[in-house]
């Protein structure tokens, strides 16, 4: 009972629906003739870096004379994935800056300015700051931090119930991932919990089957303390000894803060608790003493999911979808099929295909 909630999984599916990546060879210039347009919910990505790394294939991105022409052929192969997304998507990419002559180019500053200047909003301007990496090579201080963008074309979804489960949302928009060791052939994967904070914030776990709108989580506060707080965890102890019921917490809620001083002058919960909630709550207030107030800041509990507006039953849904345009070694992939969603990816190389 007093176990920090976690979301509910996905249920049963009117609708068949496989979870099974499908991994296309090809270019993320043509993406578009790949993929159902209006069919994504999230696109999450990090295509290659100006002149960083040759990927060896004569369509690669990255290897462009001057780095205003990167920037130029980056925004419209971005901008040609724009039909793909659903009202509610949005683009999470992942890009860093290059070094000439000494000196930071400002790729990334460039790029969004230019995405800008497309029409797409920036949603978001994630720091990913990287707690490990390798020394400079010309001694300067080494990099440790690049840019997620998120871009969107209206209101982008967010489920920060899901995120939370999960991660801090304290946090913000500081990223704080350790780099993963990479076995593959692929020079530059991403680490896994990049795209799965992505799936679990931006992308639905169920859209409606009918009208593509995503489902919304049904939420309830109930008497689940947050066990990542230590004062929490001793009011939990507490609780354990004293033998109060289900009714005292209760109770604790509908009083609401008044455990001490002038609170219990200008507080009262909802105003109208019986006297018998009255008297359950000073039990509890002496049982618990200061601990009392920590079961009034219950987490929120999923209890189900709401109804489309569109009519639909509740249980006619399909997972959402992500697409990775610049697949590489199939990471988004194989996250996204953890996380019970659909996932897509394009890449030029074959054997980056096979790993996946």
């Amino acid at each position: 009972m007093l176990v920090k909630a976690k979301a509910m999984g996905p249920g049963r599916l009117r609708v068949p629906t496989s979870l099974d990546p499908k991994a296309i060879v090809g270019d993320a210039r043509a993406v578009g003739r790949k993929v159902e347009k209006g069919k994504v919910d999230l696109i999450v990505t990090s295509p290659p870096y100006w002149l960083k790394r040759d990927y060896g294939h004569e369509q690669q991105l990255g290897q462009e004379r001057r780095a205003s022409e990167f920037v130029d052929t980056l925004v419209d192969v971005v901008d040609s994935w724009r039909p793909l997304l659903r009202p509610h998507g949005s683009l999470f990419i992942n890009l860093g800056d290059s070094v000439r002559d000494g000196v930071m180019v400002g790729i990334t500053t460039m790029f969004e300015s230019a995405m800008v200047g497309r029409g797409w909003s920036v949603s978001s301007r994630i720091l990913w700051a990287k707690t490990h990496g390798l020394p400079d090579p010309h001694g300067r201080l080494p990099q440790r931090y690049e840019f997620i963008f998120q871009f969107s074309q209206g209101r982008p979804f967010v489920d920060a119930f899901a995120y939370g489960q999960e991660f801090d949302l304290s946090e913000g928009n500081i990223w704080n991932i350790r780099a993963e060791l990479n076995r593959s052939e692929h020079v530059a994967p991403f680490p896994r919990e990049l795209p799965r904070r992505a799936i679990l914030l931006a992308c639905p776990e169920r859209v409606c089957a009918a009208c593509g709108k995503p489902l919304a989580r049904q939420l309830e506060r109930g008497l689940t303390l947050n066990s990542d707080r230590k004062q929490s965890v001793k009011a939990m102890e507490r609780w354990t000894a004293s033998g109060l019921t289900d009714a005292h917490l209760r109770a604790i809620r509908a009083t609401g803060i008044c455990d001490a001083g002038k609170a219990r002058k200008v507080q009262n919960g909802a105003g109208g608790n019986t006297k018998e909630v009255a008297r359950l709550a000073e039990e509890a207030k002496a049982a618990l003493g200061g601990y009392f107030r920590e079961f009034t800041f219950a987490l929120q509990e999923q209890v189900g999911w709401q109804p489309c507006s569109c009519g639909e039953p509740v249980d006619s849904y399909v997972p959402g979808l992500v697409l990775d345009p610049f697949m590489g070694t199939g990471t988004t992939l194989r996250v996204a099929r953890e996380l019970g969603r659909r996932s897509m990816g394009i890449d030029l190389k074959p054997m980056m295909l096979a790993e996946a």
